[in-house]
């Protein structure tokens, strides 16, 4: 069974995390909320409080296979002000498991260097922070093991490309047709 990390900070865009982590356990993939605050609680950009399921530095990256950023202010700051996290992305990222970002939350993988060369998207603005990236605006850009995507409005797409990069695209699609995703009568 693939294992995911998702990094939630104080300030996150709560849709764009608590999306992902909803599909993800929906498609059976182990999921956990990374707290980047020392506290096991995390209060996200609109006062919305939530229980993360374990501390950053207690994580063994190793175990992994997809390393998860959601967007929001100042989430996003608090994400790419992390040494730790640094280091961890990096090697994730080295290793050749999958990177994902959502909304502001690239622009911590282009201060990184992860996005060189890569194709990318982001929410519009952040586009001079994507350092090195070759710049879309697709609701959702996956380039080898790198997936972007724009903001909270695309979050169920993201997760769903995310998923279809674990299991395959059949999961991916099947979980959009069980959300009723794009729904025609």
């Amino acid at each position: 069974m693939s294992k995911v990390y998702i990094f939630f900070a104080d300030g996150l865009e709560e849709i764009e995390g608590l999306t992902v982590v909803d599909m993800m356990r929906r498609a059976g993939i182990d999921i956990s909320i990374v707290s980047m605050n020392g506290t096991l609680t995390v209060t996200g950009s609109h006062k919305i409080t939530i229980g993360a399921d374990v501390l950053l530095e207690d994580i063994d990256a190793d175990e992994a296979d997809m390393f998860v950023l959601p967007g929001g202010l100042p989430g996003t700051n608090h994400l790419a002000d992390s040494m730790l996290l640094a280091d961890i992305l990096k090697k994730a990222y080295s290793a050749g498991k999958y990177v994902a970002a959502i909304c502001a939350a690239p622009s911590v993988l282009g201060g990184l260097g992860i996005l060189h060369g890569k194709k990318a998207t982001c929410y519009p603005g952040f586009e001079d922070k994507l350092t090195g990236a070759v710049c879309q605006t697709d609701n959702v850009v996956a380039d080898g093991k790198v997936i972007t995507s724009r903001g909270m409005g695309t979050a169920i797409e993201f997760s769903a490309r995310l998923i279809a990069a674990l299991k395959g695209e059949k999961a991916g699609e099947d979980l959009m047709a069980s959300i009723m995703f794009n729904y025609k009568r």
